[in-house]
């Protein structure tokens, strides 16, 4: 029963692909999923890595000022309590934030977030930006991206890139980031992100 559940409620996940799109979500409903994280203004870039070839299969943004979102270009995360409009995810709290990175990492995929503090005014730069540039087609995702990224002040060194791999190592190079990895060592995919976050969410009162 948990299993036709969860199969009801998730759609796709993949990587930097052409999927079908659901309807955008209204301004009405994204108005009122918004969350605002605690902490400073931040802005994280998200890779997909391969632990076999060590290439890179995704990429996407996260930004949190006045409120938190994903931006995820040409991806396949979707949930109907999550609303997304164009490319970007709204109401991210950290339920929804563990889901989306267990909902990548598995045996053969692992999650590497590159995280930067930021000034008020540069996160909303990012979100303007992110909330600007509409949905973009499949395969686009670091190119759209690091095309987001290089408009932020601060980030006018990055050079746009279509190889997710390239720009995680551009990122590397700068003092102020903060990497971490995340693994998962099953064989799942959305589904268990989904459930995960369910529970996570049910317990925290989200």
């Amino acid at each position: 029963m948990r299993v036709l559940v969860a199969l009801g409620l998730v759609l796709l996940i993949a990587g930097c692909t052409a999927v079908s799109r659901p309807f955008d979500a209204s301004p009405e409903q994204v108005a009122a999923a918004a969350y605002k994280a605690d902490g400073p203004p931040k802005i994280t870039v998200f890779t997909m890595v391969n632990n076999r070839s060590m290439t890179g299969g995704h990429t996407a943004i996260m930004v949190s000022g006045s409120q938190r979102v994903i931006y995820d270009p040409a991806g396949s995360f979707k949930h109907f309590d999550i609303p997304k409009r164009g490319d970007v995810l709204y109401g991210v709290t950290p339920a929804w934030l563990q889901s989306y990175k267990s909902a990548h990492a598995r045996s053969t995929y692992h999650v590497v977030s590159q995280e930067f503090t930021v000034t008020p005014q540069q996160a909303e730069t990012a979100l303007a930006l992110v909330q600007a540039r509409g949905a973009v087609p499949g395969s686009m995702c670091t190119n759209a991206t690091s095309g987001v990224l290089r408009q932020v002040p601060g980030f006018e060194d990055v050079n746009q890139t279509w190889f997710p791999i390239r720009l995680m190592d551009q990122l590397a190079q700068r003092p102020d980031v903060v990497t971490d990895r995340y693994y998962e060592n099953d064989e799942g995919d959305v589904v268990d992100g989904i459930v995960s976050a369910q529970r996570t969410a049910a317990s925290a009162g989200e």
